[in-house]
């Protein structure tokens, strides 16, 4: 009995001292007390050695002040990750990398990640909207001017007849959702800034593109979550260096089904292909394929991850839902439909990522690469054939 009032002392003074602190500091000895006891706590897992943790260990802890003094409080927490034990804590939630920022709800049965920026104001901003209620109630124009973003997705949920199931399922999914998408609630659909009036409780999705609005009368939670995903990826997504697409190029990478990039050059091609790709896009709507307008320039990286180069733009890729991967260099316009048909009928062959062709091969020992291994290896007609698998970077 002494040993376990002993215990119970200890944890209480190792809580105490945490919660003294402006960023709490959590170890494997007061986690799970500390967390249990809080509807919304953000912990972010460190190291001392990370550079990045040490930049942003000040705008952290400024963001922790601040938010201390919010109504509701949001409270700031870190756990160092090189300490074994917290350590395998830490391996519960994810941790890919450090700083990671995870945000705990409800006692931390649900976990979600910060997805915010790492500078002071941002935190702050983007935890006090978190730290609030999940979906915002709106009662005037005056809320709806204020909480719906115009430039952003916001869910709606319309009750002009209360119904204590769809309510609560729709708060449900709200809590678990609010970290990608804005939510509000009303009586009154007029309030909504785009879309007519219901008579029966609705979901409505805004959005700034393709139709502006979609209506969804079922509140079951997977098909109201199954209806976001998929009303929210654009028709055609832009990667451009504009940073408010990001958004939806972000939608379209995750959304599931086939995804179609066209890269080009936005300053000299943009006008020839826009429309005939959105038309493309928009005859493939509701077919498991989705598709994104890319700059070349702002699209190098990606390029490049792919084994592809700006200078063989404008360029059409696929990429399927079972990874294999087919493109097109230097389409023109007219052929956009034709090709994506051959390549969803199978007509095509997959792309491989590869080093150049070489353009003499005509010593003893001979190049192969990706592109060319069926021809040279499986089809030579050769009985036997030695191949030596190189790297570059050895």
């Amino acid at each position: 009995m002494m040993k376990f009032l002993v215990l119970a002392a200890l944890l209480a003074v190792t809580a105490f001292a945490a919660e003294n602190e402006v960023v709490w500091t959590l170890d494997h000895t007061n986690y799970s007390q500390i967390i249990s006891q809080h509807k919304m706590i953000v912990v972010q897992f460190y190291a001392p050695w990370c550079g990045y943790c040490q930049q942003l260990e000040p705008k952290y802890e400024e963001a922790a002040s601040v938010l201390s003094n919010h109504d509701p409080p949001v409270i700031l927490a870190k756990m160092d990750t090189t300490i074994l034990e917290n350590a395998e804590l830490a391996r519960n939630f994810t941790i890919n990398g450090v700083p990671s920022i995870k945000i705990f709800r409800n006692g931390g049965k649900t976990v979600h990640d910060y997805k915010g920026t790492r500078e002071t104001e941002g935190i702050i901003a983007y935890l006090k909207k978190h730290g609030g209620p999940a979906s915002l109630e709106i009662k005037t124009e005056k809320d709806a001017a204020t909480f719906i973003d115009e430039k952003k997705i916001v869910v709606a949920g319309i009750f002009p007849q209360l119904s204590l199931e769809k309510i609560i399922n729709f708060t449900t999914l709200a809590e678990d959702l609010r970290v990608d998408y804005d939510f509000v609630h009303t009586l009154d659909a007029k309030l909504l800034p785009r879309g007519g009036l219901v008579d029966k409780p609705t979901i409505r999705l805004l959005k700034p593109y393709d139709e502006l609005y979609a209506d969804f009368e079922d509140f079951q939670i997977e098909a109201m979550q199954n209806f976001i995903e998929e009303t929210s990826v654009p028709i055609m997504a832009i990667l451009d260096d504009n940073p408010e697409n990001q958004q939806f190029v972000n939608h379209f990478l995750h959304s599931p089904g086939d995804k179609v990039f066209l890269f080009l050059n936005f300053s000299t091609d943009l006008d020839a292909f826009k429309i005939k790709y959105y038309d493309l896009a928009l005859s493939y709507k509701g077919k498991e394929t989705n598709f994104l307008l890319g700059d070349a320039e702002s699209g190098k990286k990606a390029l490049q991850y792919f084994g592809l180069d700006t200078d063989q733009t404008p360029l059409i890729f696929v990429l399927t839902m079972g990874s294999t991967k087919y493109v097109q260099r230097h389409v023109q316009p007219d052929n956009l439909a034709s090709w994506l048909k051959d390549c969803k009928d199978g007509k095509l062959k997959p792309y491989l990522k590869s080093q150049p062709i070489p353009e003499f091969n005509n010593e003893t020992v001979k190049v192969v690469v990706a592109e060319t291994l069926e021809d040279m290896v499986f089809n030579s007609g050769k009985d036997g054939f030695t191949v030596g698998v190189l790297s570059t970077w050895v």
